[in-house]
């Protein structure tokens, strides 16, 4: 994913923790705020593992998310993975994803509505 489409600063998690919605599955909770750009952080905690478990997460969500980067309404969206997620297989993550956009109801008018 393009850095252009992360989110980085701490301030920008920290207002998304306060100010968005968020809705949950298994393995995954995703965080929705509005915004003018579209920008995507993910937050792995050291409860789902070390440093390389934790990397290995991260570049999974990443790559899981990053189809729908044309699909998905502007705002500021957090995905936090839960312990659960280290054992998760990357077509489960990839699932999560797709399921918990749908919830939040974050594709664009006409897209996999």
């Amino acid at each position: 994913m393009e850095r252009r489409y992360r989110l980085q600063k701490n301030k920008a998690f920290q207002y998304v923790y306060h100010r968005g919605k968020s809705v949950a599955c298994r393995d995954l909770v995703m965080l929705y705020a509005k915004g003018r750009g579209l920008q995507v952080g993910f937050s792995v905690s050291k409860k789902v593992g070390n440093a390389v478990t934790r990397n290995l997460v991260k570049r999974r969500l990443r790559e899981c998310f990053r189809p729908h980067l044309g699909d998905v309404k502007n705002g500021l969206y957090v995905i936090v993975a839960r312990p659960s997620a280290a054992e998760a297989t990357f077509q489960s993550l990839k699932r999560d994803v797709g399921y918990l956009l749908k919830k939040h109801a974050a594709f664009k008018e006409g897209n996999r509505a």
